[in-house]
Parts: structure tokens; C-alpha cells; sequence
């Protein structure tokens, strides 16, 4: 397959981005807007056929988080980041510590709140269906839930984030579908969270982009990145395709491609798990996003589609064996029946298992590298459909050598000296 970024007009860049989610695509788009001739590279058959394709769906800029948590033991952080005891394992440790994983958290939440205005923006501007749904309620099953969910509601108070906490007869009210029978104290309610289908979304805006003249280009496997002479050198398969800029937006692979280049990222591969299946009683469906905080799953209204989401462990989703797949199907499972009985056919149920590349300290890595012309955007971890759109702009702002328009401290790769 012959490779072509076309010429560029005058002041503007031919630039490849290396990936086709939804985070890969939004740069694209973004870049297209700012003028530049853009080409998409994508080792799948299509668009967000990776951590995109099964996500939960959740854009919940308030309730974003780094993982581990605080309160997580060094053995399970040393199991999740794959590190040896000794430096590394510290250096990591330290981020888990409440000053630094709060500091995180802030500038996760900050991305994320820009990145929701400028999906809005992109949304209105060329009228994107992509199954939205608005509002958020966290079902608390106990009163010792509703205890342990006090801290949240008291920082949701101190910035100013609206949040009722509802009765269980309050919550039932909201989300008729939900079971009378199962356990139900209280639920969280913040209207101005938000769900939508991150495929969906992803494969409009391709449309949209290659209407402003990205190419996208399948199966496509970069096997190598070579800065040199005012550009960039991508070995793709037996190809090879050269373009003045090149931003890496290419998930899990992204740390393999910046080896070579001595750029060390500890990107971790951590397995989600979702399940989709069919409505068939719109009665007792969800009307919008639930999250079950006891199981720490998510379920969500997708049009007439169900999906339950969550189960996140370190690995690959090939080193996932076939006991893990039906463990996590039935604990999905049991979630959709627990809380809406009647919904759908639960024997219909897709499971999904995707990888999400994350950096154990919280926040992505955005910007430029200490290799000429090469741009990061990558380690969103869970969160990329959250902070897709504002990386994307991010990003297309900075190569184009303009200020970003959020502050970007511990956003960039000076994070990790």
C-alpha cells in the first residue's frame, strides 16, 4: 500500500497522527481546523476499534480520578504498574501519596472539563448524534455507603459542582427501571455529567474530518518513528512515509515506538471489561448514566443498547484466559439484573475486553517531545473519551506553535524529567 500525506499549503504542515481512536481522531480533526494537511495511521480495519470501541460511555469530568487510590497497599500498586522493588517502585509509590494523587487529580479534572466544552463545541457546530444522555446518579446500597461517599460530597460542595443526594424513593422516581427489591440507601445525583457512545462518535467525526481532507489509512502498523532533518521518517510495514510532524496517539503501542528514541514512558496496560446487549422493555430500562459504587461498574442507556462496564486489572486482553472472560461476564451480568431486571436479554450479552493504556500517576502526556516534530498525546488510561476533544485541541494548538488555552503544567513530558 502506497502512503501519501498531500502537500500543505503555505505556513501549514503535512502531519500523520498515528492512531485511529477516539483520541487519535479528534487530533486529526483538530489539526485539519487549524489548516494543516493531515493523514491518520491505524493498525485496525477502521476507527475506535480499540479502547474506544466497548468504553463505558461516562463523561465525568468532577468524578475523575487517578488509580490507584491513596488507601491502595504497595503490593497491589507494584502488581498494577509491573515494576521491580527498588527505584522505580518508589518513585511510583510517591504518586499514590494524598498530596501528590490530589495534585493529579486536579489537573485530570481540569483536561477533562476543557475537553467537555470543546466537545460541546464540535458536537453543535456539526450536529453529532452520538447517543447522549445527561445526568449521573451513584446508587449507595448501605448506610455505611453513603458514610464513605461524604468526602465526595463535600468537595463536589467546596467547587462549586452541583449534586443532590436523594432518598432511595428520590432516585427510584428519577430512574423508574431501577429494581424496588434491590438494596437501595441513597444515590448521588450530579445532572450535569453526561454518557454517549464513544464509537459512534468517533466514526461521525471521521466523517466530518475527511470532509476537511484527512486521509485515513487502514491496517496500518507503524513499525518505526525517525526524526530526522526538519521532519519525520514512519517505517509502515515494508513503506515508509515521511511528514513534517508526527503526533503519537497510538495507545499501548506508544511506549514500544518511543523506545528506540530513549523516551521512557511507564505506560501500563490495564484490561477493562463491558458487556452490550439489546433493550427490550424501554419501560424498565436506564434513562441515562448509573454508576453501582460497591461493585465500582458503570451502566449506561446507549440508545436501545445496554452496556455495563468496569472490572479494570493490569495485563493485556490476550493474557486474559477464558475463567477471567466468564467471571467477568457474570459479575456484569449480575449487575444489569441486579438493578434493572426487566431491561433487556441478558443471555444476549457481547462482552468486550480492551486494553487501556495508562500512566499510573493519573494524568495523560501531551504535547511536544525532546525529539524535533514529534508530538505526544497518549496515557488517558479510562478516561480518553472524557479528554479526547480538549487533547485534541491541545495538541493541534501547540504544533502550531500557539499557547494552549488551559495551563498545562503537569500535562507535558516534563512530568517525567
Amino acid at each position: 500500500m502506497r502512503y501519501v500525506v498531500e502537500q500543505h499549503a503555505q505556513g501549514h504542515k503535512q502531519v500523520v497522527v498515528i492512531g485511529g481512536g477516539v483520541v487519535g481522531i479528534c487530533t486529526a480533526y483538530f489539526l485539519a481546523a487549524a489548516g494543516h494537511q493531515v493523514a491518520v495511521l491505524e493498525r485496525h480495519a477502521s476507527v475506535a476499534e480499540g479502547a474506544s470501541f466497548g468504553h463505558a460511555g461516562a463523561i465525568t469530568p468532577a468524578l475523575l480520578e487517578p488509580q490507584p487510590l491513596p488507601d491502595q497497599n504497595a503490593s497491589r500498586l507494584g502488581a498494577l504498574l509491573r515494576v521491580p522493588a527498588g527505584r522505580e517502585r518508589r518513585r511510583w509509590r510517591a504518586e499514590v501519596e494524598p498530596e501528590r494523587w490530589r495534585l493529579n487529580r486536579d489537573r485530570m479534572q481540569r483536561l477533562a472539563a476543557y475537553s467537555r466544552a470543546m466537545l460541546q463545541d464540535t458536537v453543535e457546530r456539526h450536529k453529532i448524534d452520538y447517543e447522549r444522555s445527561t445526568g449521573l446518579l451513584q446508587l449507595l446500597r448501605t448506610e455505611r455507603d453513603v458514610a464513605r461517599n461524604a468526602p465526595l460530597r463535600e468537595r463536589l460542595a467546596r467547587e462549586a459542582v452541583p449534586h443532590q443526594l436523594l432518598d432511595a424513593a428520590a432516585a427510584r422516581a428519577l430512574e423508574p427501571g431501577l429494581a424496588s427489591d434491590t438494596p437501595l440507601a441513597a444515590a448521588l445525583h450530579l445532572p450535569d455529567s453526561e454518557a454517549g457512545n464513544c464509537a459512534l462518535f468517533a466514526k461521525q467525526l471521521r466523517q466530518v474530518a475527511q470532509h476537511m481532507g484527512v486521509q485515513f489509512h487502514f491496517q496500518a502498523q507503524v513499525e518505526a518513528i525517525r526524526p530526522d532533518h526538519g521532519g519525520v521518517d514512519l517505517q509502515v510495514g515494508e513503506a515508509s512515509v515521511r511528514a513534517d510532524a508526527v503526533v503519537l496517539a497510538a495507545g499501548i503501542d506508544s511506549a514500544t515506538l518511543l523506545r528506540p528514541l530513549g523516551i521512557e514512558l511507564p505506560l501500563v496496560p490495564v484490561r477493562g471489561y463491558s458487556i452490550t446487549l439489546p433493550i427490550h422493555a424501554l419501560e424498565a430500562a436506564p434513562l441515562a448514566l448509573l454508576s453501582d459504587e460497591a461493585r465500582r461498574l458503570t451502566i449506561t442507556r446507549l440508545g436501545t443498547r445496554l452496556r455495563i462496564a468496569g472490572l479494570s486489572e493490569p495485563g493485556m486482553p490476550e493474557d486474559s484466559g477464558s475463567d477471567a472472560r466468564e467471571q467477568a461476564l457474570q459479575t456484569l451480568i449480575a449487575a444489569g439484573r441486579d438493578w434493572f431486571p426487566g431491561a433487556a436479554s441478558y443471555r444476549a450479552a457481547q462482552l468486550w475486553c480492551g486494553v487501556r493504556p495508562t500512566l499510573a500517576d493519573g494524568p495523560p502526556l501531551l504535547g511536544a517531545t525532546r525529539q524535533p516534530n514529534l508530538y505526544l498525546n497518549l496515557g488517558h488510561g479510562g478516561a480518553g473519551w472524557a479528554m479526547a476533544a480538549g487533547s485534541g485541541k491541545i495538541v493541534a494548538d501547540l504544533l502550531s506553535g500557539h499557547a494552549a488555552d488551559i495551563d498545562l503544567d503537569g500535562l507535558t513530558l516534563e512530568r517525567h524529567g
